[in-house]
């Protein structure tokens, strides 16, 4: 049992790993493909030893305190038909308190076994609201959201369940565009509106563009992907409006964010600004890098030794303790060299041009992006690929990576189909 339990230790920490490198600006995706080959030989280590292993280390580690072990554990069993029935994962479901279903969860969004999401579709009717928009994630992440049950949804008085539907109906119904989209673009929750108006940008509505459009960044999740939306398919206008959010603290983070989606030039010079404000400056030369193509390293950056002055003193470090985010791993940009490189390349780069790593933007350099890019970025570039083909390519990021890359290899055969054109002219005024 000792080499199943090394297994199971090296599973659980490449899960984590593997978690991390989804949402790192330091891994592309092909370096991440390479760390999930390395979890799941751990993986079918595991389910080599069937039942007796099943019974002996893989059940009572659905009990760990430990997320990442539960979650390798049940997608272990889940794996081997011998090992655990889909039914049992939805009986452990209902057992499991709410704050510790996360790591279920995710093991069930990603289990191979076809029966699973039909296993989960009884959970839907339960009366937790919280349970409720965690199965809808479960089948959306899947593609196995039952559209009349997502439907009747949608008039349900939780925010995260009307939400979680919406991404299970991508790309919506036509009759639908007429009738619940409309009401739902005009929700007073910003949360509703924004996922209403992605699930229309992906199934082609003016109207949900209309919407979009005229929004007004605020400083939350919804906020920060409005903003994106605006970046991805605006024009010099709408990167007027993406400037002033940039222009106050309380949104200047997400403006960041999305600025440097909207590749404009007037972008890259308000990111060479903001790298003069310590807290914002690598989200600042994340932005510039991605408009301009300045790869950031040596000698457009600061070593880590170089801004060891900018770290909070140890007493409040300790009273504060630091969790991981992915802008953590962001390189400190030097602004005076970073300065000096625009002053010669900013004549390179056109007003009024949407450019991607330093390139006109097409549909080509975009598809390059989502192979090649840092995977931080990559979940907001499927996004775009997933409105620029009204929803016929969808890439699950966050998804394994022979499933990204048949979704992959299907947008390649497609990109001479997609228009880059700003969404303004996509989807009209």
């Amino acid at each position: 049992m000792d080499i199943y339990e090394e297994h199971l230790d090296e599973a659980t920490f490449l899960w984590g790993q593997w978690e991390r490198a989804l949402v790192s600006p330091g891994y592309n995706f092909s370096q991440t493909a390479i760390l999930e080959q390395r979890l799941l030989s751990h993986l079918d280590g595991l389910t080599v030893g069937g039942t007796p292993v099943a019974h002996e280390l893989l059940r009572p580690a659905l009990a760990s305190a430990e997320p990442l072990r539960v979650s390798a554990a049940l997608w272990t069993m889940l794996a081997d038909p011998g090992s655990m029935e889909p039914s049992e994962a939805t009986q452990l479901w209902e057992s499991t308190p709410l704050e510790m279903l996360a790591p279920l969860q995710r093991a069930i969004q990603l289990s191979w076994s076809a029966r699973v999401g039909e296993a989960v579709l009884p959970l839907l009717k339960t009366q937790e609201a919280s349970r409720q928009a965690m199965v809808l994630e479960i089948l959306a992440f899947r593609r196995e959201t039952p559209q009349a049950s997502a439907v009747e949804l949608l008039h349900h008085p939780a925010p995260p369940v009307i939400t979680a539907a919406l991404r299970g109906l991508q790309p919506l119904p036509r009759a639908f565009l007429q009738g619940e989209l409309h009401r739902l673009l005009a929700d007073v929750r910003t949360d509703v509106r924004t996922a209403a108006i992605e699930a229309g940008l992906v199934s082609g509505s003016r109207e949900a563009w209309a919407v979009c459009s005229k929004e007004v960044g605020v400083p939350t999740a919804a906020g920060r992907k409005l903003l994106v939306l605006q970046a991805l398919g605006g024009n010099e206008r709408t990167v007027q409006r993406l400037l002033e959010s940039a222009g106050k603290v309380d949104t200047q983070a997400n403006a960041l964010w999305a600025l440097g989606f909207s590749g404009q030039r007037q972008a890259a010079d308000v990111c060479l600004d903001l790298m003069n404000q310590k807290p914002l400056a690598a989200l600042a030369g994340e932005a510039f890098s991605a408009i301009t193509g300045l790869k950031l390293e040596e000698p457009y950056t600061i070593s880590a030794q170089e801004d060891w002055e900018s770290l909070p003193p140890l007493e409040e470090e300790l009273e504060h303790p630091l969790e991981y985010r992915p802008e953590d791993d962001l390189p400190i940009p030097d602004r005076t060299a970073v300065s000096n490189w625009w002053k010669e390349a900013r004549k390179e780069f056109a007003p009024g041009v949407r450019y991607l790593r330093g390139r006109a933007f097409t549909i080509k350099g975009l598809l390059e992006e989502l192979d090649q890019g840092p995977m931080r970025r990559r979940h907001v570039y499927a996004l775009e690929l997933a409105i620029r083909s009204q929803g016929a390519c969808m890439i699950q990021t966050r998804g394994f990576s022979w499933h990204q890359r048949k979704a992959l290899a299907q947008a390649h055969i497609a990109q001479t189909r997609l228009p880059a054109s700003n969404f303004f002219q996509l989807l009209g005024e």
